[in-house]
């Protein structure tokens, strides 16, 4: 066979199913040692596990779920603006050490009227103001407790403005979870107001929020928010969208295209983190080295590495390119240098991520396998007698078709479809047990490999390949399988 004008890469492509993580010699006393985390540009992970930005997949509920798992989602793009600012916004708001609006007591108020806070709100310190706004002093339980006369004044009670701990803020743009944490270790107090240079109070963070947050492993940012990703193109409204994003505060960019190895898509890095130097970039999607340098010298801080590998996705049938999973994400990894990648499809087993977390990956993007849960979008239905949710590929022909019409997106050339348009998922139940079983697993290969943490588990990882037959040994066989 003649190939003049090609050249045929004198390597065997290799996808999970070809290789086994080959077990070492391991100091690890307990599973619990293991350190999975993993820094995704200014993004801390302790698990990671990335969701996909498909419709089916990640709004959020799941954005949500991911990070106060220690993961990250990614809201999916195909939706207005708008939409996707309420989706983002959502997660933002779901947890934060910081109270914005506390309950405040004036220095006027008698106790009669701070009972009646304490019985509505449930709580039992109050940030004492002047009707001005600002900080004059801070009203505990303590203060109050043996108190019996209700006609009391605040002011004879709190403990005045100049003898309390408090941070002292330009705006709350500047606050740092983990100042306020160590003001509050050193100073042995319950609660830390924060004022402006004038003295007007900003907001407050108590003791049990900062211990509440050290003893989770959620995915926050330095205000102790949750973390949460969103999606964008290439053409049309991307750099508005995007621009909407930063001022909700989002916490990384992913440029999610077929294709990450164009020329527009190289551009759009270096214009976003130019623009926006604070937020992790995450772009793709590539499968080999040149495609990930391209993007590592256009800027970016994450690079997204599969094409093709996905359950709903048809690329490599429709269009006879890409590269099997296992082999481009070892491709990428070798190139990488001291940027991240994302090893985004192909697994279908908690084995699976622990291989491609072996070959060099630093997290995977999950897609089925995180579909089918209550947090994914969607409606739980009956299907020959199976709980199952909707799932597609977002490259589907009824993706394109949803987009068009959500967008008003007129498009000049319609693209061959290159997903799965109609879909089924199993149902999972909560995907914190799907994502705890995972974590277990993970444990579970780093130790059996006698690694420590990530970087030890990509040094110390060794595969060998393997047969059909030995797929076939690696499943249970010679039983009669119930569950």
């Amino acid at each position: 066979m003649s190939l003049p004008s090609a050249k045929l890469v004198e390597e065997t492509g290799l996808s999970f199913d070809d290789i086994l993580i080959i077990p070492k010699s391991s100091e690890i006393e307990t599973r619990a040692d293991v350190d999975l985390s993993v820094q995704l540009g200014s993004i801390r992970l302790s698990l990671p596990i990335v969701s996909a930005p498909m419709d089916a997949v990640t709004g959020h509920r799941m954005a949500q779920a991911m990070a106060e798992c220690g993961g990250l989602g990614i809201i999916h793009r195909f939706a207005s603006i708008d939409e996707q600012i309420s989706e983002v916004k959502k997660v933002k708001r779901a947890r934060n050490v910081v109270i914005l609006k506390p309950v405040v007591a004036n220095e006027k108020h008698t106790l009669h009227e701070i009972k009646n806070l304490e019985e509505q709100y449930g709580i039992h310190s109050f940030p004492v103001v002047n009707n001005e706004g600002k900080l004059v002093g801070l009203l505990t339980r303590s203060d109050y407790i043996l108190e019996e006369n209700l006609t009391t004044k605040v002011a004879d009670l709190m403990t005045p403005a100049s003898q309390v701990k408090m941070l002292e803020l330009k705006s709350m743009d500047s606050f740092d979870i983990n100042l306020a944490r160590s003001i509050i270790k050193e100073s042995k107090i319950k609660i830390l107001p924060i004022v402006d240079s004038t003295g007007a109070l900003l907001g407050l963070v108590t003791r049990r929020d900062i211990i509440e947050l050290s003893n989770t492993k959620a995915t926050v940012d330095a205000k102790g928010r949750l973390c949460v990703g969103a999606a964008v193109g290439i053409r049309h409204d991307w750099l508005e969208r995007a621009g909407q994003l930063a001022d909700a505060e989002v916490d990384a960019i992913c440029i999610d295209v077929a294709n990450g190895y164009l020329k527009r898509v190289r551009e759009c890095v270096r214009r976003l983190k130019n623009e926006y130097q604070h937020l992790t970039i995450i772009a793709g999607n590539v499968a080999t080295q040149e495609g990930v340098l391209s993007l590592i010298e256009s800027g970016v801080d994450v690079v997204k590495v599969g094409i093709g590998p996905g359950s709903v996705c048809t690329t490599r049938v429709v269009t006879g390119v890409g590269v099997p999973q296992a082999t481009a994400i070892y491709w990428s990894a070798s190139v990488k240098g001291d940027k991240k990648i994302i090893a985004d499809g192909g697994c279908r087993t908690s084995g699976d991520i622990a291989k491609a977390l072996a070959l060099g990956g630093d997290s995977v993007m999950l897609g089925s396998m995180l579909a089918g849960t209550d947090e994914s979008p969607g409606d739980v239905l009956v299907v020959n007698n199976r709980r199952v949710k909707s799932f597609r590929g977002m490259a589907s022909a009824f993706a394109f078709r949803d987009k068009k019409e959500k967008l008003k997106d007129s498009v000049e050339f319609e693209p061959t479809p290159e997903g799965v348009s109609i879909g089924f998922s199993d149902y999972k139940g909560s995907v914190k047990e799907v994502l705890v079983s995972i974590e277990k697993a993970l444990r579970s290969a780093f130790s059996y490999v006698g690694a420590h943490n990530l970087d030890e588990f990509h040094k110390r990882s060794q595969f060998i390949k393997i047969t059909q037959s030995a797929i076939k040994e690696s499943h249970p066989h010679s039983v009669t399988v119930i569950g």
